[in-house]
């Protein structure tokens, strides 16, 4: 499982990805119909414009592209479709600067795209002739915006339905997350165990675990109560993921036990890391109440190349096992579990 840092970042991050890929797949299904357009009726160009963005071409200064698009935004959007046989001749389009200049626009043919009878964008049809407009051209273009609507409808459902899946995604990310540590809850970080333990032996690689427990919780959640006993714990998970790599998974295992599974991590290896634990916690007194207060923590370890054959379920019982014989032993204590004599 990936560590949480950065988790709400990576998932706003994937969410606004998924919608770009989802405007750039528009966008080159709208260049797929004008194209259509194009062979179907003949024209010199056509434009579909929608919302705000204007036509979907891509404008230079002074290019063609930059005057047919310039032509299409000064039409705007009409209610009603609008077909201009000549512009020279139309009181509406005969001292538009495309007109009368370059690209010297004739005939044009505007078709309204609707979104719940909204009107919201339009499909342009542009030529350098003057053109007779059939009645059979309107019912081809007005199906060819019926086409574009269906298009839109389809982004609008499909965005929808990108949303709701990041909302799942988000919401079983924080069924998995302990609200006050920000580290992985008990059944996540179990269920972390139990992937890396798969993957281990897939890769004959070893695996180990660290079972963390504070010293004397119970005597600080009595001495100073329940919010400065927690934000000990909280400053404890930090620590904790100091000690660790980035790779391997914190989950709180109990009130104040906390469970890290190091994948790839042999027995001395993971006796370092827990003596390295040990010393990082000891050495950072806490000030409460302008009161030093020493914390401590008991460590219990357990590695699958001394338990080889170890279940996720054995190597878990077995660390509750030794870290219980290590709060025993007193204080401040590591014990590493080791298999039962014969």
């Amino acid at each position: 499982m990936k560590p949480l840092v950065g988790a709400a970042n990576e998932t706003l991050m994937a969410g606004a990805a998924v919608m770009e890929e989802v405007v750039e797949s528009r966008a080159q299904r709208l260049k797929r119909i004008e194209r259509i357009a194009i062979r179907m009726f003949g024209v010199a160009n056509c434009l579909i414009s929608i919302g705000s963005g204007g036509a979907q071409h891509t404008r230079g200064e002074r290019s063609m592209e930059a005057l047919e698009s310039a032509f299409a935004e000064s039409l705007g959007f009409p209610a009603d479709p609008v077909f201009v046989r000549d512009a020279r001749e139309n009181a509406h389009s005969a001292t538009i600067p495309w007109v009368v200049g370059p690209p010297y626009v004739r005939f044009y043919a505007v078709y309204p795209i609707t979104h719940q009878q909204t009107v919201i964008g339009s499909i342009l049809l542009i030529d350098y002739a003057v053109r007779n407009y059939l009645e059979e051209d309107q019912q081809q273009l007005s199906e060819l915006a019926l086409l574009v609507e269906q298009d839109l409808r389809f982004d609008v459902l499909q965005a929808a339905y990108l949303e709701v899946q990041r909302q799942n995604r988000q919401l079983r990310r924080d069924s998995m997350i302990d609200p006050l540590m920000g580290t992985w809850n008990r059944a996540a970080i179990v269920r972390s165990l139990g992937i890396e333990l798969e993957r281990c032996q897939r890769a004959e690689k070893p695996l180990s675990l660290a079972l963390v427990s504070i010293d004397d919780f119970q005597r600080h959640k009595l001495n100073f109560g329940l919010h400065i006993s927690e934000s000990i714990l909280i400053k404890l998970a930090s620590r904790l993921r100091s000690c660790i790599r980035p790779f391997d998974a914190l989950g709180r295992y109990g009130i104040e036990e906390f469970l890290v599974v190091l994948p790839g991590a042999s027995h001395l290896v993971i006796q370092a890391i827990a003596e390295r634990i040990r010393a990082v916690i000891m050495t950072h007194p806490e000030m409460i109440n302008e009161q030093t207060v020493e914390i401590s923590v008991c460590v219990g370890t357990v590695s699958t190349d001394v338990f080889s054959n170890a279940s996720a379920d054995e190597l878990i019982n077995r660390t509750e096992h030794v870290l219980h014989a290590a709060k025993i032993a007193g204080a401040n204590c590591i014990i590493h579990a080791t298999p039962d004599p014969v």
